[in-house]
């Protein structure tokens, strides 16, 4: 339970200053301002909650780590609740501060930092481009935190190489998709704006899951072996 609560905290504090940044002030700072949200809100929690349950906060993430052996099954289900509770939990947050502006706020129009692609991303990217971009940058994301949490007693540095790799993919992606590469982050504002984003949800599971299989299958065949070459007497 520690755990769960843990994974919704942090996945709520993600969402909450990720999604939030983009709704809210996404006209001000831009979008390299919507990553640093999102890359320095992920770095926060990994320190927070790391100790507690590993700061997973996406079940991508939860999938690779699955797959990798590092987490049981029941415990990797119940991982992927708990972030997408956190994540409509954020979500909801959002749109009730954001209606508070003069003349209200419309998820279905505004958007609510959802993801899309068509004529709901924001440089008009198709369907491919969009499945493309999220299982690559998905697999970017997953491929470091599976390879820096290889290193015990680097946690500091690795929050920060994993904060900076959700800033870099954030920086490729809002152009394209607005950035999922998470399915729970893309879960929570769906919910709310409804229509089209719900449509549309189905690639911002699918393509990040791939991303992640792919990152834990080159994990099991390079990482492990080369750390375990590099400690081994020669």
């Amino acid at each position: 339970m520690k755990r769960c609560i843990a994974e919704l905290v942090g996945t709520f504090v993600l969402v909450f200053a990720g999604c939030g940044s983009a709704a809210i002030a996404g006209d001000v700072i831009g979008n390299s301002g919507i990553a640093l949200a999102f890359g320095l809100s992920l770095l926060t929690m990994v320190q927070a909650v790391g100790p507690i349950s590993g700061a997973h906060l996406n079940p991508a993430v939860t999938a690779a780590v699955l797959i990798v052996g590092k987490i049981r099954p029941m415990y990797a289900l119940a991982y992927v609740v708990a972030q997408i509770l956190g994540s409509i939990l954020a979500a909801a947050a959002i749109l009730f501060i954001a209606s508070g502006v003069a003349g209200g706020y419309d998820p279905a129009t505004q958007g609510l930092a959802a993801n899309g692609y068509g004529s709901h991303s924001p440089g008009g990217y198709d369907v491919i481009a969009a499945m493309s971009s999220e299982a690559v940058l998905t697999f970017i994301l997953v491929f470091t935190v599976l390879a820096v949490t290889e290193h015990p007693g680097r946690e500091n540095i690795g929050s920060i190489t994993v904060g900076a790799a959700l800033v870099g993919v954030h920086l490729i992606g809002i152009p394209v998709t607005n950035t999922s590469v998470n399915p729970a982050r893309s879960i929570g504002p769906a919910l709310f704006v409804g229509g089209w984003a719900l449509e549309q949800l189905w690639l911002f599971v699918l393509a990040p899951l791939l991303g992640s299989v792919c990152a834990a299958l080159l994990h099991q065949l390079i990482g492990r072996r080369e750390i375990s070459s590099a400690r081994s007497p020669s």
